[in-house]
């Protein structure tokens, strides 16, 4: 094994190299002095606005502080030999048209979906425990239910129609910016009606889907009310009575948010991670071939195709603002100025706001307003780098150790049940790491071999609840992380014994690890909490929701905005459209 282990290192050192060349190649440009709009962070956001920006014909420059591309959507050698998706590490909420408009399949995008999609293994006195396997393969999966509660398995048809309708009246909601509640009142009917115009599109489009469907969401309104606002325990439990069925399908309204199942508004979580599609399959989740870097490189490329840009290891220390407050560019760590009729800020609206822009330059209710967003974090990301598959006791493998359908899936560890989820975050809430957390483990080195050396694997554990500040003052050490990491290890290893014994490596990455190597506030993955009160109109704060901010000519286009976290792009999209009105109009006024 040795032997074979280092002819992959050194195959897998080759790829690397070459890696490093394709994450670099952006860097091959001379930064000029002067652009139509500079973009803080090359996250997956800032080079969606960038793509856009300069296919629209505006200079643009991207300048990232990081030696990589991509933000949290990165693929990094952690242990030499493996590749890792070190932050995100699943696609799925990208929207269509970023796919289709940028033709980001020509610029090298490849998804590999998974069917089965979910995996549940149990710990249960019985030989072998259950598990629950759940794929797009509707009455395989209402088999898989029916172990559990046959009634349960009815039920599930029918709650994958309903919250497919939601699905469809509020995904038109995340491709335009929200209504300006600023400009109501405040002008002519046509004015008015302009910033209710996002709204009128949606309405627009509900009209249009078919009747039935239409008929449907009408019928279910209050439903559907009830899913955006209530805990989703509530929801679940009218629907369904088996608790491993209930705790699989929590976890999308807990994933990333220090809440509980119990926890009003969870509902909304949920809804958020079914509004994606993979090749057209609603809520299907996917790998990227090559790790989550693959996909923001495809990104650049379609920027840099048209002419944009993109520098790493740039870092931005400030924003220049003209005499009049206006945003002119910004300012290097170095020292060099980069002037720019516009500058889009892909940092949090923490760093940009209250790191790169004078306090006195913005109105003291909306740095009151920032400094309150909730932005705690109950990630740690572990990544392990392992010499075999795990074996798990429901579903052991076999005696080739050929990878199973289960290892391509989400498999979800300590979620027998609801009530587990709800403990492992009231121990966080009181700032103990949780004794028996919440794990998502996925090997995307089953789909993608060339993520490992020969025979081994990549395995990404997304893990909660963790607390971002330890009680009693204590750090987030070495000690600390090695001790939270043991305990999760040590869960792996009551579902699959032998999973210890095959770690070479491993990379863990608390609340603030997450803050300071990826800029993610409080280690939140969507940079602020995605709580209703934090959402839409008030994403990041009220008045400010259309990516513009109280600086003129600076405009948020990261996760912080409109419609909030994972790798969607919506908020880079909708941010460049905004500014090429921004262009369009101070162009019609030159002409008038």
């Amino acid at each position: 094994m040795l032997a074979r282990l280092r002819a992959g290192l050194g195959a897998g050192c080759a790829v690397h190299e070459q890696w490093g060349r394709l994450a670099h190649s952006r860097t091959t440009e001379k930064l000029q002095r002067e652009y139509d709009a500079v973009v803080i962070g090359a996250g997956h956001n800032g080079l969606v606005a960038a793509a856009y920006l300069q296919r629209a014909g505006l200079r643009t420059a991207v300048l990232e502080k990081r030696h990589v591309l991509g933000g949290a959507a990165v693929t990094e050698e952690i242990v030499p030999g493996f590749r890792f998706s070190r932050a995100s590490y699943l696609l799925s909420l990208l929207r269509p048209q970023i796919y289709a408009e940028l033709e980001l399949q020509r610029h090298g995008l490849r998804v590999l979906p998974r069917d089965p999609y979910s995996f549940t293994p149990l710990l249960e006195d019985r030989n072998p425990p259950r598990s629950l396997l759940m794929g797009h393969d509707m009455a395989q999966t209402q088999q898989q239910i029916a172990q559990f509660s046959q009634k349960d398995a009815q039920a599930y048809p029918k709650y994958e129609v309903f919250m497919g309708c939601l699905v469809s009246a509020i995904s038109p909601l995340l491709d335009v910016p929200p209504a300006d509640t600023t400009a109501l009142g405040q002008g002519s009917l046509l004015q008015t009606l302009r910033a209710l115009w996002p709204l009128l599109q949606t309405a627009v489009q509900v009209l249009e889907l078919p009747f039935l469907t239409a008929l449907a969401l009408g019928r279910h309104l209050p439903h559907f009310y009830e899913v955006l606002t209530a805990p989703i325990s509530k929801i679940l439990d009218r629907w369904f009575e088996s608790e491993p069925l209930k705790a699989t399908l929590a976890t999308d309204a807990v994933i990333g948010a220090m809440s509980s199942p119990h926890t009003p508004g969870s509902g909304y979580v949920l809804l958020h991670h079914v509004m994606g599609e993979l090749e057209g399959q609603r809520g299907a989740w996917g790998y990227v071939a090559g790790g989550m870097g693959a996909l923001s490189q495809a990104i650049a490329s379609a920027a840099a195709t048209h002419g944009a840009h993109i520098f790493t290891e740039q870092a931005v220390c400030r924003v220049l603002l003209g005499t009049d407050g206006q945003a002119q560019g910004v300012v290097m760590q170095d020292g060099t100025e980069v002037r720019s009729k516009v500058v889009l800020s892909n940092a949090s609206p923490q760093l940009t706001f209250l790191e790169l822009i004078p306090q006195e330059q913005l109105p003291e209710d909306f740095v009151q307003r920032i400094r309150q967003l909730d932005t705690r974090s109950p990630v740690t990301k572990i990544n392990v780098a392992v010499d075999r598959l795990p074996s798990f006791l429901a579903a052991p493998n076999t005696h080739d150790n050929q990878p199973l359908p289960h290892h391509c899936c989400s498999i979800h560890l300590n979620c027998e049940g609801t009530h587990l989820l709800h403990q492992a975050y009231t121990e966080a809430a009181q700032g103990h790491p949780s004794s028996r957390p919440m794990i998502e483990l996925c090997i995307p080195s089953v789909l993608d071999p060339g993520l490992a050396p020969p025979g081994c694997h990549v395995v990404s554990l997304f893990t909660q609840y963790t607390p971002y500040e330890l009680a009693n003052g204590q750090p987030w050490d070495e000690k600390a992380r090695n001790a939270y990491a043991d305990t999760v290890f040590d869960c792996i290893e009551a579902y699959a014994p032998g999973f210890k014994a095959s770690v070479i490596g491993r990379d863990i990455l608390t609340p603030p690890d997450l803050e300071r190597i990826f800029g993610l506030p409080g280690g939140n993955i969507f940079h602020g909490g995605m709580s209703l009160d934090q959402l839409y109109f008030t994403r990041p704060a009220p008045s400010y929701s259309t990516y513009q901010s109280p600086i003129p000519g600076l405009y948020l286009c990261g996760s912080g905005a409109h419609p909030g976290g994972g790798v969607m792009g919506a908020a880079g999209r909708n941010a460049a459209q905004v500014v090429l009105r921004h262009f369009r109009r101070l162009r019609w006024q030159r002409w008038n």
